[in-house]
């Protein structure tokens, strides 16, 4: 998923918050087995401090397997958070308001992790008192049962789940959610399980071409609802990641008799704890709790506030600023995606007042400059580009070592399958760039002076990290041509197939801890299209082909290996993107929010285990 400026910028999107301190940690990277296991390694720090994690600290620490969750372990309600009380108000400061609330449509991280409080999807991912995750049957019995080596799976909805009408969820609320990612309206959200049940991922739409809204309904033979509890899916091929991928806020239920096509956007009705109060786009969000929600149900929300007040448009600066004032409702207050802005978070780091109020960790994102292979034809000049970009530069634009780690690679070190001291180009090891290489590579081109259309948006990072980016590539002999955009509209902009440009920032996460969801979703040639995820436009036969073989691989392990791989053949052979920064997020909190970890799964502090720390607790 794209991170927005704040991943997941789009979809696969959002714009990262990262930091993680070299003590309090757990690293974490992610396998699925064939049966259901689950190889989880997390970066997850409690409420850590310290000084920020330089490039030379050790590297992830593994944690050990736990698996999908069984009937016993899916049953409600959530694990208490110790110490936790219920009530307050928790006051939530972001920059970037949601412009979609229909499940569907999201993808984002600032849209996924407000919508996490208001919808269930058929599984949801769970963090544990003790640091474990684990794959749980949500609005399920359980994490699902599969058969016919991975191509069927089947899931049995729980009693006592209901809209925030009062309305029943059943499976024929499953069926329509699933049908209706087909429609052409639905845009914006993840397309997985769609592809692969259509079996053919660039016209996948075809199978349902106006979703359910035609009267037409996907046949038993794909999607199979035999009764009001019982769904099951049907896949060509082996889909063994689908209870992670059916937890993504994209996957949620939505109502049959509700849907308001287009409209659900602004006005969804919802299914998790809480349902929308009051929307002022652009400006606040009232969450308040959904009566019908039943915590007996539910093990993975502990929903202790009584509501949620969400403010948009605050830079870090003014986050960091309120925070750590921490007077009246600011000691209430968290943020979803705003970690320490880069001039007062170092203080903010090394002050032992604030230590308590850290939490901090890996996001999923890799910050990543993507070349145009349809414009940028010329390996050479793309290998020059790559040399110069200098990851000094672009790190310092998000606050240093507090705001990320260099990077050799596209897969994040969250993820299983790395090789922890890969450095292509040097890059890890001379952040500063290589001028005169790249030069070297522009002149046997004849190409100095070679025009590059870069377009970046308009927060204050990407404007600093894009100006290091256009003065190193000037000094190496190319003429690059700046333009700027809102955060709003960047991954759209990037998003157009002809876009005009030739280099832009492309910040991916994945979408659940596999290669499986940053490899393909990038760099799939046959997913070329005004709106898909291949920014780097690239449509290489290996890759294409590779794809299709790994992800029959059974084994995790062997998955995640390939997955490697791959991604070091686009970055070396095809220089198709070039790996600049992992972002870490450190984000500080009001000292009355009990309850606050940072979630790996997530990319953040995790909101389904808040409490407001009342009076005398």
């Amino acid at each position: 998923m794209t991170g927005t400026t704040s991943h997941n910028e789009r979809a696969g999107a959002k714009e990262p918050m990262s930091k993680r301190t070299a003590h309090r940690r757990r690293t974490a990277g992610v396998a699925l087995a064939l049966a259901g296991a689950l190889v989880l390694s997390a970066c997850s720090g409690g409420g850590g401090g310290g000084e920020p994690e330089g490039e030379d600290s050790a590297g992830p620490e593994q944690s050990a397997a736990i698996t999908f969750g069984d009937e016993a372990a899916s049953t409600g309600p959530a694990e208490e958070v110790p110490g936790a009380t219920p009530g307050g108000t928790v006051n939530v400061l972001q920059e970037t308001a949601p412009d979609h609330l229909d499940p569907a449509q999201v993808y984002v991280s600032h849209e996924s992790n407000i919508t996490r409080l208001l919808h269930r999807g058929l599984t949801a991912v769970r963090l544990d008192n003790e640091g474990n995750y684990s794959v749980l049957g949500d609005l399920a019995t359980d994490a699902g049962q599969v058969s016919d080596e991975g191509r069927t799976w089947t899931y049995t909805l729980k009693e006592d789940i209901y809209f925030n009408d009062g309305s029943p969820i059943t499976s024929a609320d499953i069926r329509h959610s699933v049908e209706r990612l087909f429609a052409d309206f639905i845009t914006q959200g993840p397309s997985y399980l769609q592809r692969w049940l259509a079996n053919e991922p660039e016209t996948y739409r075809e199978l349902l071409p106006d979703g359910p809204y035609g009267g037409e309904h996907l046949p038993d033979s794909v999607l199979e609802t035999p009764d009001e509890r019982t769904v099951i899916f049907h896949f060509e091929q082996p889909q063994n990641d689908l209870p992670y991928a059916l937890s993504m806020p994209g996957y949620a239920v939505v109502s049959a008799e509700g849907d308001t096509q287009e409209a659900y956007d602004q006005e969804p009705m919802t299914s998790g704890p809480y349902q929308i109060e009051e929307f002022r786009p652009g400006r606040s969000m009232t969450l308040t709790r959904n009566e019908y929600w039943e915590a007996a149900s539910d093990p993975a929300r502990n929903a202790y506030p009584d509501r949620y007040e969400i403010t948009f448009g605050h830079t870090r600066e003014d986050t960091t600023a309120r925070l750590m004032a921490d007077n009246g409702e600011n000691q209430t207050t968290v943020t979803f995606n705003n970690g320490l802005d880069a001039g007062q978070g170092p203080a903010v780091v090394e002050d032992p007042q604030y230590q308590d109020r850290l939490v901090d960790g890996y996001q999923p994102y890799v910050w990543s400059l993507a070349i145009n292979q349809q414009t940028v034809t010329d390996r050479r000049i793309r290998e020059a580009i790559a040399l110069a970009v200098p990851l000094n530069g672009v790190r310092a634009a998000y606050g240093g070592a507090l705001g990320g780690e260099y990077a050799g690679s596209l897969i994040s070190p969250l993820l299983p399958g790395r090789e922890d001291d890969y450095d292509p180009f040097g890059k890890v090891a001379n952040p500063q760039g290589d001028i005169a290489g790249a030069r070297a590579l522009l002149e046997e081109a004849d190409a100095v002076g070679y025009e590059l259309n870069y377009v970046h948006h308009t927060a204050p990072e990407d404007q600093q990290a894009a100006i290091a980016v256009e003065n190193a590539l000037e000094e190496a002999g190319f003429d690059v041509n700046r333009s700027e955009v809102p955060p709003e509209t960047y991954y759209d902009t990037i998003g157009v197939v002809d876009s005009g440009f030739d280099i832009y920032r492309s910040s991916w996460g994945a979408d659940w801890l596999s290669g499986s969801t940053v490899v393909p979703p990038q760099y799939d040639g046959r997913q070329i299209a005004d709106g898909a995820s291949n920014y780097a436009h690239l449509d290489d036969e290996h890759v294409n082909s590779e794809i299709d073989r790994i992800l029959l691989i059974e084994d995790p392990d062997q998955a995640a290996t390939e997955w490697f791989e791959l991604s070091k053949y686009v970055v070396e052979d095809a220089v198709a993107s070039v790996p600049v920064i992992y972002y870490r997020q450190t984000m500080l909190h009001g000292s009355l929010i009990g309850g606050a970890v940072f979630n790996d799964d997530v990319g953040t502090i995790d909101m389904q285990r808040l409490y407001v720390i009342q009076d005398g607790s």
